[in-house]
């Protein structure tokens, strides 16, 4: 992937939105929301994605890609707006992203971005009311659809929503829909779209594997190649500490930690469901006021849930990696790895649910004989090393 890749974090100059000509309704939400410069990957991708190219872009949650897609997205739907008729069930673009909650959030990031537009966004994906999914798509015309892969089907099948009108397509995590095995069900989605060289095509991923990059050649037509390497953005505001604990002091640690005053919002990961339902039952017989996030609890449950952390309700979220992918919550004081992920990738999609938009935050990874193994895979990753310490006397009380 070296040929046509443009930029890495390090050179990429701080471009202003003011000097992206984008349409002034797209920079009032911008100016709303309180930013003034790129991110690296929105600098280096919005001047190419914004005159219409392919691209494909290597970057970890947290750097911005979701801002960087939605511009690209509104600029081209305000830019060319259809005189003639349009029809129900039929949007101008379509963004497929592996998660119930990464779709909720990125939706929610489109409607504060496309607020002065009149652009609409609906979001269809499961454990969802479909009826209700449906009302929003029938009530009038829609610009945007985000969705997750297997939902977008059932809409398909019914013929409740038709794709030969997307203009704009955006695979969002791309690894993580291979990952997950979603890729049949998105290439059936994608074969309903346009051809390639009849739409715009933007493909995310956090990692370039064989198979990402022969699915991006599938997708993609002439394509940019941007990499946005993780250690010297994502981890940059983040604070890394690695505590060296036995199996039986893990618990003891992770309370104290909590119920320090520093720790005002906090997500603990763990790798597996029932060590999540574990953690979190424990926790609740702890007096912490705590939520739990993962792929069995109900989806409107898992709503409510994130709602109730976002406002300060739950000072703590016991999740897995599948359903923390979807946490975009500024303010996170602490990231706790519980156990270390089995692959390095996670750890880095973890720790970033702190220290966005600036601030700094603390990640505290915990290492036993059980998993200390997996360190070195992690520090080559990172492209630095973790310094391992015993915690402190007070949290071992």
């Amino acid at each position: 992937m070296t040929d046509n890749t443009l930029v890495s974090a390090t050179n990429t100059e701080r471009k202003s939105f003011e000097s992206l000509d984008l349409d002034e309704r797209i920079l009032r939400g911008i100016r709303d929301l309180g930013f003034e410069n790129c991110s690296p990957i929105q600098g280096a991708i919005l001047p190419h994605t914004l005159r219409g190219l392919d691209a494909i872009g290597k970057a970890q949650t947290g750097t911005g890609k979701t801002a960087a897609f939605l511009i690209t997205i509104f600029n081209d739907l305000l830019s060319h707006v259809i005189d003639g008729e349009r029809f129900i069930g039929e949007p101008r673009a379509l963004v497929i992203a592996p998660t119930r909650e990464l779709v909720m959030q990125i939706a929610e990031d489109a409607k504060l971005l496309g607020k002065h537009t009149g652009l609409r966004v609906v979001t269809l994906i499961g454990g969802m009311d479909y009826q209700k999914q449906l009302q929003q798509l029938e009530l009038q015309p829609v610009d945007l659809v985000v969705a997750t892969p297997g939902r977008l089907i059932d809409f398909m099948t019914r013929q409740d929503l038709f794709l030969e009108s997307v203009e704009i397509l955006v695979l969002d995590e791309a690894d993580r829909m291979l990952d997950m095995g979603f890729i049949p069900q998105v290439k059936r989605i994608v074969r309903s779209t346009p051809p390639k060289q009849n739409r715009q095509t933007l493909l995310f991923s956090a990692t370039f594997t064989q198979d990402i990059i022969n699915l991006s050649e599938q997708w993609t037509y002439k394509p940019i190649k941007i990499e946005i390497e993780p250690d010297s953005v994502a981890t940059a505001n983040v604070d890394q500490k690695v505590y060296l604990v036995s199996t039986e002091q893990r618990y003891q640690v992770l309370k104290n930690l909590l119920r320090s005053d520093d720790a005002t919002s906090v997500i603990v990961f763990a790798n597996r469901r029932d060590q999540v339902r574990s953690l979190y039952e424990r926790l609740r017989k702890s007096n912490i006021a705590c939520g739990v996030l993962s792929g069995e609890i109900p989806q409107n449950k898992r709503t409510r849930t994130l709602e109730d952390f976002k406002r300060g309700k739950l000072t703590v979220l016991v999740a897995t990696d599948v359903a923390g992918r979807g946490i975009h919550v500024d303010g996170v004081s602490h990231v706790v790895n519980y156990n270390l992920p089995e692959d390095p990738d996670d750890y880095v999609h973890r720790i970033v649910r702190t220290g966005r938009a600036g601030a700094t935050g603390i990640s505290v990874s915990f290492a036993s004989e059980d998993d200390a193994f997996l360190l070195p895979d992690i520090e080559a990753l990172l492209g630095e090393r973790l310094e391992c310490v015993y915690p402190p006397e007070e949290l071992l009380a």
